[in-house]
């Protein structure tokens, strides 16, 4: 059996049906685009709003905090105004109020050794990034990603962003009240939104509980 067949096996009917059909959708278009029957123009804006995106990386190398390790990406690509197929991209994922469960940060990680360079990136907004995939591997991460409760939609594009909050919340001392279940539900409700597909670009929201020590 293939990993990709295991994994199925096991998440498959986890993956909420709506998000799965965006998933699905989104593959459908990378097939047209490397077929050449979509704009590219059209298909960057689809990626991104994805938290698909291109990457500039260093002669092929990367440095893992110990020694530099050889990429699997041809030298010669690289970050450009087109996507490029064989060269390194970057994956954002969104993690409202960077609120994350076992389950989650476990799935996280497995990913990371098995797409990435098995590193993590955590942004000022709460996001993670995955650097080194490959696009024809992006389906895939979302599916395994959607199967946890957790998307890259919006994460890039004229969007709504990333929610944050207090890393504190709700166990805080000088805290108002917890405001993780309020970013929650605004997070649920402004995902996918039919008004904020073209809200501006990075529009940014975050919540804090504390007025003296805002977040």
């Amino acid at each position: 059996m293939s990993h990709s067949a295991s994994w199925k096996e096991h998440l498959a009917d986890r993956i909420p049906v709506g998000l799965g059909r965006e998933i699905d959708a989104f593959e459908t278009q990378m097939h047209l685009r490397r077929q050449g029957k979509m704009d590219e123009k059209l298909f960057a804006e689809t990626r991104l709003r994805r938290g698909a995106y291109g990457q500039r990386y260093d002669n092929g190398q990367r440095f893992d905090g110990a020694q530099m390790q050889q990429l699997k990406f041809p030298e010669e690509q690289t970050k450009g105004p087109e996507t490029l197929w064989h060269a390194p991209g970057m994956l954002r994922i969104k993690i409202p109020f960077g609120g994350l469960n076992v389950e989650q940060i476990e799935m996280l990680a497995d990913l990371a050794e098995e797409y990435s360079d098995e590193i993590l990136h955590i942004t000022t907004r709460q996001d993670i990034q995955y650097h080194y995939i490959h696009i024809d591997d992006t389906p895939d991460l979302m599916r395994r990603l959607a199967a946890v409760g957790i998307t890259t939609r919006e994460a890039c594009g004229n969007s709504v962003r990333n929610l944050t909050a207090c890393p504190l919340a709700g166990v805080c001392r000088t805290e108002a009240f917890d405001v993780t279940p309020y970013a929650h539900a605004l997070t649920h409700f402004l995902l996918g939104h039919p008004d904020c597909q073209d809200f501006g670009r990075k529009f940014k929201i975050a919540f804090s509980g504390c007025k003296d020590e805002a977040c």
